[in-house]
């Protein structure tokens, strides 16, 4: 347990840090989640629509260093990928 008032503090700090960490990460989430629901319906408009909301999102989420960067391009990659295979 933390016993100097910088301890303490610096421990209150990361507690604040963690819930906006959590936050961000959980509504990026949601978003790739809509855009994978309208994959899996098929729906390639709904699909493009939801990637086009779900991007900035995800890398906000890369910017605010709660995800790698490259782990952001890979997931927008992947779903775009994903939604042109639709028509096919």
């Amino acid at each position: 347990m933390a016993n100097t008032p910088s301890a303490k503090k610096a421990t209150r700090k990361i507690a604040a840090r963690t819930a906006v960490n959590k936050s961000r990460r959980t509504r990026m989430r949601t978003y790739v989640r809509k855009v994978e629901e309208a994959i899996a319906a098929g729906d390639k408009d709904a699909a493009q629509e939801a990637l086009r909301l779900a991007q900035p999102q995800i890398m906000r989420a890369a910017n605010r260093g709660i995800i790698h960067k490259n782990t952001a391009s890979r997931k927008v990659s992947r779903l775009s990928h994903r939604i042109k295979s639709i028509g096919a």
